[in-house]
């Protein structure tokens, strides 16, 4: 890549005189790194071996505490009892942590959705919303719906640009869809727009991602034409099951007109996972709700909060950083990096506390729901190649505050760590050193101890379970008719199972994932199949 000339009279200061260069901000073309989605995109060999470290990283990490687990319940079973107690005793109090701040989080939500948005934004300018909606292979129940939520929201629809963005490989099933949702709704918002997004484009992954940056590219152009300033445009990118609560574009307005810092903001909803909550399993309701649970805690950590599926943010930081990656899996969460590093840091995540809808994990069989549940959450965990590229552009932008680098940098390496670990060390690695540590320690206090000492404080753990189920009835959508009043109760119990699920539904497939970017064996995107009954 040929420098620009800012970055030749950068180069010659720091590099010929030794000074550095007191210049402004980094121009698009100096962050070459914002669009890398593996090491191979590099064309410095040294830069492509370091990105290439970072990808290993990940993986060997958890690999490396696992090992360590089993030798040390091999070579120093009684120590390795005391940590696992320990360990258990810190989870046992992270578990209470996050809860109180889930029922906070829960209870701002609640007063959100009973606040009247609209009446706060009298006598303001009300900004235009650009609505991204990527559908692949969806029914037309399911969009339709989505598109029902965006005409029955209270925010006016003359200043709403909707776009249906559908995969030109999908053609086939997606038209009639398409046609059926042009029919119907075109008319309803200030514009509508359906994109074809090309298939087989160079460099380019199929999915989500670049599917959406397709689509918000050629909504460009209408805003273009209509002169409306990038400022004054609101852009969200929504998934196809995504159904809206009807205050949640004016509560949107209001926080993006009051942030201290709009167009270096992102705005995060709570997912609740619930538009087909009573026709799902109990392990994809169960996993459904944890998610939902996960997200309404992570509010409460604003400083640490990072973008996740359906969020919105201001249409110029999307057209600051060159919109989505077209080459990566987790572009809701990459954008954030993206924006992060293109700002020198100067950018967050606000949360907004109201919620949107979108759709558990059903697929036509119980055993086909439970294979989707674990490729849904390895695809989710793949968000672990956030940290080489954040990683690597913390290294290239020396901008960024040190403090920054390090507090995010550690909660995203410190979640995927303990996403990966957690639930085999506190559920496996209790009985571990009785199998490896030799008749001597057998013999020992502490051996026959341990597994009482663990049994007791998980039971102890089970308050917090206590509380995920009385607030997942809460979340509960209407019953349909044709369930008895026996299904609560089914529901309920249902959550005894989520300790053994964890290891299998949570450990193993991000587990997977780190491995696969370790190995280089580099993930494409997989749709979750959606399937209303």
């Amino acid at each position: 890549m040929v420098p620009s000339y800012n970055g030749l009279v950068r180069l010659l200061f720091k590099e010929v005189i030794g000074v550095r260069f007191p210049v402004g901000p980094l121009l698009m073309e100096d962050k070459y790194y914002l669009k890398i989605g593996k090491a191979s995109d590099l064309g410095n060999w040294k830069d492509r071996f370091l990105f290439r470290l970072f990808e290993i990283f990940p993986g060997a990490l958890s690999l490396t505490v696992l090992f360590l687990a089993v030798l040390f319940s091999w070579l120093l079973p009684v120590w390795m009892s005391i940590f696992i107690i320990i360990f258990v005793i810190f989870w046992v109090f992270r578990i209470m942590y996050f809860s109180v701040h889930l029922w906070t989080g829960y209870k701002k939500m609640e007063k959100h959705r009973k606040i009247d948005w609209m009446e706060k934004l009298k006598g303001k300018e009300l900004p235009y919303h650009l609505i991204v909606i990527p559908m692949y292979k969806e029914s037309l129940e399911i969009v339709r719906d989505v598109f029902k939520s965006l005409e029955d929201s209270d925010y006016p629809k003359d200043k709403m640009i909707v776009v249906l963005a559908c995969e030109e490989r999908a053609r086939d099933f997606s038209q009639n869809v398409a046609q059926k949702i042009e029919k119907e709704f075109s008319s309803k918002f200030f514009k509508f727009l359906i994109t074809w997004h090309p298939s087989n484009i160079a460099k380019e992954l199929a999915g989500k991602g670049s599917n959406g940056a397709w689509a918000a590219k050629k909504a460009k152009t209408i805003i273009d034409s209509l002169r409306i300033p990038y400022e004054k445009v609101v852009f969200s990118c929504f998934d196809a099951d995504t159904c809206i609560f009807n205050k949640y574009f004016s509560c949107l307005t209001y926080h993006y007109l009051t942030s201290d810092k709009p167009f270096r903001t992102s705005f995060q909803p709570i997912p609740l996972f619930i538009n087909n909550i009573w026709q799902a399993p109990i392990i994809s309701r169960i996993f459904s709700f944890s998610s939902s649970f996960w997200h309404t805690m992570s509010q409460e950590r604003a400083e640490k909060l990072v973008t996740f599926s359906s969020h919105s943010m201001s249409f110029k930081a999307l057209n600051d950083v060159g919109f989505q990656q077209t080459n990566i899996v987790s572009e809701d969460s990459r954008i954030f990096w993206q924006c992060f590093l293109q700002y020198d840091g100067d950018y967050r995540v606000q949360p907004l506390y109201y919620p949107v809808s979108m759709d558990a994990n059903v697929a036509r069989s119980f055993f086909r729901t439970m294979i989707n549940i674990y490729k849904q959450q390895r695809r989710w965990a793949y968000g672990v190649a956030d940290i080489p590229y954040f990683l690597f552009g913390f290294y290239k932008n020396k901008r960024i505050p040190v403090f920054k680098k390090l507090s995010l940098g550690f909660e995203l390496i410190e979640g995927h760590l303990i996403w990966a670990t957690a639930s085999t060390l506190i559920f496996l690695l209790g009985w571990l050193p009785l199998y490896l540590g030799g008749p001597e320690f057998s013999q020992t206090l502490i051996s026959y101890n341990l597994p009482k000492i663990i049994s007791q404080i998980m039971t102890f753990s089970l308050i917090g379970l206590l509380g995920s189920i009385y607030l997942s009835l809460i979340l509960l959508p209407p019953k349909p008719k044709e369930y008895g009043k026996i299904r609560y109760f089914v529901f309920a119990f249902g959550w005894l199972l989520f300790p053994i699920t964890m290891i299998f539904f949570t450990s193993l497939p991000a587990l997977d994932a780190q491995i696969r970017l370790m190995l280089g064996k580099y993930m494409g995107f997989w749709v979750t199949e959606k399937v209303r009954k």
